[in-house]
């Protein structure tokens, strides 16, 4: 967490800077303080901590919030929802990764 005096100015387009508090990011997602808690303990979030303990979020947090918010909407319990988001994470990463891959591939061929 940046100092208190620290300019944030270079983190107004940071997803991952924490701007929001618990209360701000439950307002934005339609949601209670509550849900975030569950979803921070099902550890799909782990939000960053002021200095004085509050919940800060950020931008990329509360997609992922918002994502098994749907779920848990369309009556997936809050654990499982989690898990679901988790792994389509995981298989987005796992895709990226192959594209990359395959590019690399591609390019060293074209070198030979």
């Amino acid at each position: 967490m940046p100092a208190e005096n620290a300019p944030v100015v270079g983190n107004l387009d940071d997803d991952d800077y924490p701007a929001y508090t618990m209360g701000r990011a439950a307002d934005v997602l339609g949601t209670t303080p509550a849900f975030l808690r569950a979803v921070g303990e099902a550890e799909l979030i782990a939000p960053l901590r002021s200095e004085g303990g509050h919940r800060r979020y950020s931008r990329r947090q509360l997609r992922t919030a918002a994502r098994a918010r749907e779920l848990v909407d369309q009556g997936t319990p809050i654990e499982a929802a989690c898990r679901i988001v988790s792994l389509e994470d995981q298989l987005d990463d796992a895709l990226r990764l192959n594209r990359e891959l395959l590019r690399k591939l591609d390019e060293d061929g074209a070198n030979i």
